[in-house]
């Protein structure tokens, strides 16, 4: 007998052999639903759509402090740099984060993993305190994107945009000096140009930071709704193991020369690149080889003033996840 289970996941890689029943879930009858991440957040959060779902890191970690609707396993379908996600305006003359001392940023929502991992960097690794900084929030291209979750931040200037803008616009206008976004915006996006990205070089900072500390910032994680836990407790474990295996496939495939995987011309060799920066498991799931990298996230969450106290990576995930059996 099999269980039912509806799982709203990206189309990433790394699981596309779940999505494709390469991989499958022992006593599981999976639906998989390939959706953009904006959409499942919203549907999960406010509505538990989905048995089990992929889920903001910071959205996850705020609800274990209010009513603990979900709990999580430690797989990261995503994770990135963020150095490359600060917008500026193409005149402007900003070039290092510190200059945004007493400047207006624009951040699709205060409580976003992205924004709390630029704001952490920036306030340890380049001298720009969080409170340095005005923040307005909104919808990147479209008005009237809200906070996912409430939010309290004392002492921090965070205000919403205007009924009818947009955080790309007001950009390109020059009505905020800067923008923390995980999406391109309009008007770099759009091939005019009329702003830029603030570092020259991001892919060379992203390096020398991960070279510095060691961490791969993760940005979201799986989580399974409470209830749908409790009735089977199993299957915590089941889809660490199955998210494992499906990764495995995609990480084989980067290597993979005689019919490239992927459309970059250089994706093979990029791959040995990175494997030559970041060791042999360069997106590594489970709690242990991610420690580091979430308890500065944690830290960070905590400063920002987004939890009432300092949690620990392992108050994180199903206890069934944090080790496994050895014969």
């Amino acid at each position: 007998m099999t269980i039912d289970l509806t799982v709203a996941c990206g189309p990433y890689d790394r699981t596309a052999a779940l999505a494709d029943g390469r991989v499958r879930v022992p006593g599981v009858d999976l639906t998989w639903l390939p959706l953009g991440a904006e959409e499942i957040f919203f549907r999960m959060a406010r509505h538990g759509e989905f048995s089990a779902s992929e889920m903001s890191l910071s959205s996850y970690t705020l609800t274990l402090e209010r009513d603990r609707p979900f709990v999580a396993i430690p797989v990261f379908p995503s994770r990135t740099f963020r150095h490359h996600a600060v917008y500026v305006h193409a005149d402007s003359e900003f070039t290092h984060p510190e200059q945004l001392k007493g400047k207006t940023v624009g951040i699709p929502e205060y409580q976003m993993t992205a924004a709390v991992w630029m704001r952490g960097i920036f306030d340890e690794h380049y001298g720009l305190p969080v409170d340095s900084v005005s923040y307005r929030t909104g919808g990147l291209l479209e008005p009237g994107r809200t906070e996912k979750l409430a939010i309290h931040v004392p002492d921090v200037d965070i205000t919403p945009i205007a009924e009818g803008q947009n955080l790309s616009d007001m950009l390109e206008a020059g009505e905020i000096d800067a923008l923390y976004t995980a999406r391109v915006p309009r008007h770099f996006a759009d091939g005019t140009r009329r702003v830029r990205r603030l570092w020259a070089d991001p892919a060379a900072a992203e390096k020398e930071y991960f070279e510095r500390t060691g961490i791969f910032p993760v940005m979201h994680t799986v989580v399974l709704r409470r209830d749908v836990y409790e009735r089977n407790r199993w299957l915590a474990r089941a889809l660490t193991d199955a998210f494992q295996e499906a990764k495995e496939h995609a990480d084989r495939a980067l290597g993979e020369t005689v019919a490239l995987a992927g459309m970059l011309p250089w994706g093979h060799l990029a791959a040995q690149s990175a494997r030559d920066v970041m060791g042999e498991d360069i997106w590594p799931y489970g709690l242990a080889p991610n420690h580091a990298c979430l308890t500065a996230f944690l830290r960070y969450l905590h400063e920002q003033g987004l939890t009432g106290r300092l949690l620990a990576p392992e108050e994180l995930f199903a206890p069934e996840t944090h080790e496994s059996f050895v014969v």
